[in-house]
């Protein structure tokens, strides 16, 4: 087996009390510590993005189709008729939005400005794994959470500036996506380091439930307080990360080595492995790792890595995947308050509330997703069938999501769990099994490769969807649905062929009796 060195790094500030070290605190205290730590940070990462997503129908004018639907519907509703939910009693007004984002075009320009982020922190990811590879992952998580926090609320500014130079806004989501592609790659190598890959499927899809739990929180603040102006929206999620980044600073630990915590051969192996489970922004040994085996430094060529088994479906299945998660991260809140619920137009702040619903199943799905493909220990089985179940959970929400509150939020819950948990997995468990593969296997060069392919062509299409329904929109919500469910299908199609593989790896190995005894 082959030896592993790592670069010795000073503790953190915030473990020079000897309360916080070994041997008064064990392995186990220190683990989970880097499991909260890597949640929260990553949570604040997804808070800062979420307000782009809430203001979205503050920023522009009210659409002829929703005015056409108010006149028709006369929504008067007062707050006490509906419970605690805000309902608009004149939805028209201080409807003026705020260019350039209003008029007609406003759409187009709110859909360029989602672009400007995705395309500048899909370019950052890769730039981030060279970079995390020279120094502190602790500093380099710092560094990035604050710059994130700073153009976070410097974007809320512009409120209370009243700036509308279009160059602007889009110059600070450029800056602020090239900051937040520090942050996949710093927490997932860190988990890389301090945990194995046993169980990897429920363990991950746990913790990946970050990017959920995150969302909520940030629609929640953005929500809350935009009754005040959309700046504060901005603001607060701003503040929020910045502090965040201090406990980051002060607290976490890069590796276990770092305070005297000496791993066995097998956990070495382990966490070797684990560092597949890097997204395309992770390069080499993320941990600043060095092999002394020459083999394992040996790079893959990229036409090459595209040719390993699995590595093209898996990494066009993410494509359409992210491309359908990401329009409901940017979209869904614009389209909740733009579609009547029960004859009625919700206020911009529930609107908001509301989206959460749809981050509360991603979580459950990111959770069902990994246990499911532990328990049945077939990755691609389990993406497929929460691929092709989310289509009719998609129709079904389109056509009847208006019928009434509940059953809005139990189809919005719905295609939340089935929309998320595929992508979960993929983003993680699918990719440390494709990095432990025979032909890679061991080679760190190479897995980063391969995770760069799978989450860097799923970067792309996380950016494309939110731009395509910035201008679908202006056709009809039918057309954005009809494009999100084509892009299921294509995600369900690419894996058929991975599918059958499994299904008869499975067969051969008795592993799946009842699924041989059905066949015959």
């Amino acid at each position: 087996m082959m030896q592993l060195k790592t670069l010795t790094l000073d503790p953190p500030p915030g473990l020079i009390f000897p309360c916080l070290n070994p041997p008064n605190k064990t392995l186990k205290f220190h683990r989970f510590l880097v499991l909260i730590l890597t949640f929260t940070a990553y949570a604040a990462f997804h808070a800062s993005r979420k307000p782009p997503s809430i203001v979205k129908s503050v920023l522009t004018s009210p659409t002829p189709e929703f005015l056409n639907a108010t006149i028709s519907n006369g929504t008067t509703a007062s707050n006490s008729d509906k419970g605690s939910f805000q309902f608009s009693r004149n939805p028209l007004q201080n409807d003026t939005g705020w260019a350039p984002f209003n008029g007609p075009d406003g759409p187009h320009r709110l859909g360029e400005l989602d672009l400007s982020f995705l395309l500048a922190y899909s370019i950052g990811m890769y730039f981030s794994g060279h970079i995390g590879d020279t120094i502190d992952l602790r500093i380099f998580l710092t560094i990035g959470m604050l710059g994130s926090g700073i153009f976070v609320i410097f974007f809320g500014l512009g409120y209370f500036l009243d700036l509308h130079s279009l160059w602007f806004y889009v110059t600070i989501q450029v800056l602020c996506g090239l900051f937040q592609s520090v942050g996949w790659p710093c927490v997932v190598a860190v988990v890389g380091n301090w945990f194995g890959k046993a169980k990897r499927g429920l363990i991950m899809g746990v913790w990946n439930s970050h990017t959920s739990v995150g969302n909520i929180m940030g629609s929640l603040i953005a929500s809350s307080v935009l009754g005040f102006g959309w700046g504060w929206s901005f603001m607060l999620p701003g503040i929020f990360i910045v502090m965040v980044a201090f406990l980051i600073y002060l607290f976490l630990v890069v590796n276990p080595e770092n305070i005297g915590f000496e791993l066995s051969g097998e956990e070495v192996e382990m966490s070797v492995e684990g560092v597949a489970l890097v997204d395309s922004e992770i390069n080499d040994t993320e941990e600043s790792m060095e092999y002394e085996d020459v083999e394992s430094s040996v790079a893959i060529g990229f036409l090459e890595a595209w040719r390993l088994p699995d590595v093209a479906s898996f990494a066009f299945c993410l494509f359409f995947s992210k491309l359908v998660a990401y329009t409901f991260l940017y979209w869904l809140p614009f389209y909740i308050r733009h579609t009547a619920v029960a004859g009625v137009h919700l206020s911009h702040k529930t609107a908001g509330i509301l989206s959460t619903i749809f981050d509360i199943g991603g979580v459950f799905g990111g959770i069902l997703a990994g246990f499911i493909s532990d328990m049945i220990d077939a990755r691609a089985v389990t993406s497929v069938i929460f691929l092709f179940l989310s289509i009719p959970a998609l129709l079904l929400y389109r056509i009847y999501g208006s019928v009434s509150m509940f059953v809005n939020i139990a189809l919005m819950f719905a295609s939340g769990l089935l929309v998320n948990g595929p992508y979960s997995l993929i983003t993680t468990a699918v990719a440390t099994d494709l990095g432990t593969k025979t032909l890679i296997k061991g080679n760190s060069r190479a897995l980063a490769t391969v995770t760069a392919i799978i989450d860097g062509t799923g970067s792309v299409g996380a950016a494309l969807g939110p731009l395509l329904v910035g201008y679908i929109s202006t056709r009809g919500w039918n057309s954005v649905f009809f494009m999100l469910i084509i892009s299921i299908s294509f995600a369900g199609f690419l894996l058929i062929h991975v599918v059958k593989k499994e299904v008869k790896e499975k067969l051969n190995d008795g592993k799946w009796l009842w699924c041989s005894i059905l066949t015959h």
